[in-house]
């Protein structure tokens, strides 16, 4: 079989690109776009076993497929995620002592108060959009509050995130407004930082910065990258899949009728949507060393993209994968990842997600979406909607 075309920039196929995964696996286990010069893990045990091997498989120049971003600096945007031990475990264990479960879970009722004073106003409005109007700002206002930024400033944080990961078509880099945005959030962090020096609050932000007093903190670059990539990916990724999951049930008239007699289903409906059309498709890997990969060999400092939308799709792994299905086991997804560089974030998305559908289902339950009017981002590995009008 003759291999297709995968192009990460190509947005057509974001529209629907599972029937292009499935060519991929079915022509082989790794994809080699020599245009691009990157090789592509397409079935599940592969993207698993990469995730696991980190000597191997290095995040040193981050996850991006982009080329400005592939440099011995991207660690400045991405925080841990660019980086391997063992400085990856130095600042994310430091991160991780204030991103705890037990604070993660003290959040629920804040993040219930806030889902309601979203949703509540838009009971008589007869629709809205579901972007801009509750998903897209739910998860700002919540990683906003954990880091301790004030609510006047969440609408252009949530502006600079956009910017971040939009591209246009025919631009294979960030282009100058994302690199204007990324500018734009450090100079925003540096400013808070210094006001929380002088003034902390109950936020992770503080917490980390009393670290830095008992002599044991993150580096002040290491401690505005954590906050970049909070504010970027705990804004992005909760807000696609919000969007996701309720157009796939609006999608799979049966499965909504599950939801719909059971709200019980609400976090099967979560964790399949998270599987069947996760908000991260794939992520970028930096070989170490000269490694045959089935019948590809693949050079020291070659680029491989972990397919993580074609893994979880993956027959041999979940039966009927291109079937929407809320009663399936989800446990071998790997919609967060694997090993060292599992989301820190997991719990805080899935938990975000639970409590806004719950919320969600007591006063909208037969919503309907106007798909002639819905919008998608144009991104190289975040998917979902940018804009997706609804009617209830």
């Amino acid at each position: 079989m003759q291999s297709p075309n995968y192009d990460p920039y190509a947005y057509e196929i974001h529209e629907d690109p599972y029937p292009v995964y499935r060519d991929l696996r079915e022509a082989g286990p790794v994809y080699r776009n020599a245009d691009l010069d990157f090789w592509a893990l397409t079935r599940h045990q592969d993207v698993l076993a990469a995730f696991k091997n980190w000597n191997l498989y290095s995040n040193r120049e981050g996850v991006s497929i982009d080329p400005s971003s592939r440099t011995s600096a991207a660690e400045v945007g991405m925080s841990f995620l660019a980086m391997d031990p063992p400085r990856h475990s130095r600042v994310r264990r430091l991160v991780s002592r204030e991103f705890t479960p037990r604070r993660v879970a003290a959040l629920e009722d804040r993040i219930r108060t806030l889902t309601k004073s979203y949703l509540d106003p838009l009971v008589s409005s007869g629709g809205f959009d579901v972007i801009a109007d509750f998903a897209g700002l739910l998860p700002m206002a919540v990683i906003s509050e954990l880091l301790g930024v004030p609510e006047a400033d969440r609408a252009v944080l949530r502006t600079w995130a956009d910017l971040l990961v939009h591209r246009e078509e025919g631009v294979r880099d960030v282009p100058s407004e994302g690199k204007q945005a990324f500018v734009n959030i450090r100079s925003y962090f540096t400013d808070l930082v210094a006001d929380l020096r002088a003034h902390p609050n109950e936020g992770l932000l503080s917490a980390l910065l009393e670290m830095e007093r008992d002599g044991n903190g993150l580096e002040e670059g290491e401690l505005l990258s954590v906050c970049n990539l909070m504010i970027t990916a705990g804004n992005e990724t909760t807000t696609k899949l919000l969007a996701n999951a309720l157009y796939w049930l609006s999608e799979n008239p049966s499965q909504r009728e599950v939801v719909h007699n059971d709200s019980s289903q609400i976090e099967a409906w979560i964790e399949e949507t998270l599987r069947y059309d996760n908000s991260t498709q794939m992520l970028a890997r930096l070989m170490t060393e000269e490694t045959r990969i089935h019948d590809h060999v693949i050079p020291a400092g070659g680029l491989v993209l972990l397919l993580v939308g074609s893994a979880n799709r993956d027959e041999a792994v979940f039966p009927n994968a291109d079937q929407y299905q809320i009663s399936r086991d989800t446990s071998q997804m790997l919609s967060f990842g694997k090993g060292m560089h599992f989301c820190l974030g997991a719990s805080l998305a899935r938990l975000e997600a639970r409590v806004a559908f719950e919320e969600w289902w007591k006063r909208f339950p037969n919503y309907e979406l106007e798909m002639e009017l819905a919008e998608r981002v144009h991104s190289v590995n975040v998917r979902g909607f940018s804009r997706l009008p609804v009617r209830v």
